[in-house]
């Protein structure tokens, strides 16, 4: 049984992600449809600093796992490359992609994230949720906040311990109370 859910989960992993390929759209899309999107846009002119990723991927049958690479920047120039892993338990099912900004306030942020190996816990995940609507949230890591679709975005949040986390739905459906942290790596542009 256990064999039979890590095949499936391969299988949807890989349709998520290959159909989320096509959908992608440039760095500078995302970051455009952020700058336009509510209050994410203030947020640009405030940050010390950002990690965008145009794509996520995310799927679950039983067990779920979500993968992104992104880009960070550093007062508006490119300083580095970065990707998001995740892995998570409990009842899913479905697949979803969303893109994804963190926002980092200071210096010392920044420096934290840019570390090699940063990891938001569970209660810092953000999720994004089906087109039409829109919700915020703060968690203890960062400040959260999902909304419907990449022209109709609406995004509230605030900085918490330096960081400000923005998603839009790109697309997809995922039924889902699971568990599980947002791992990043991060390489300095060379």
């Amino acid at each position: 049984m256990m064999r039979l859910r890590f095949n499936l989960l391969a299988i949807l992993l890989f349709l998520v992600s290959s159909s989320v390929s096509a959908w992608a759209d440039d760095y500078t899309d995302t970051i455009e449809i952020f700058k336009n999107a509510g209050a994410s846009s203030a947020f640009f002119d405030n940050s010390y600093g950002y990690a965008v990723f145009p794509i996520i991927g995310k799927g679950g049958i039983g067990i779920g796992g979500a993968f992104g690479k992104g880009r960070v920047y550093k007062k508006g120039a490119r300083v580095g490359d970065t990707s998001m892993a995740q892995l998570t338990i409990g009842w899913q099912l479905g697949g979803q992609g969303y893109r994804q900004i963190i926002f980092f306030q200071d210096q010392r942020a920044f420096e934290e994230f840019t570390t090699g190996k940063f990891e938001f816990g569970a209660q810092a995940t953000a999720v994004a949720i089906t087109a039409g609507a829109s919700a915020s949230a703060t968690t203890a890591g960062t400040s959260a906040s999902a909304s419907g679709g990449q022209h109709d975005a609406t995004t509230v949040g605030i900085y918490n311990k330096g960081m400000a986390t923005f998603t839009i739905a790109k697309g997809g459906l995922m039924y889902e109370a699971s568990i599980g942290g947002q791992k990043f790596t991060y390489k300095p542009s060379k």
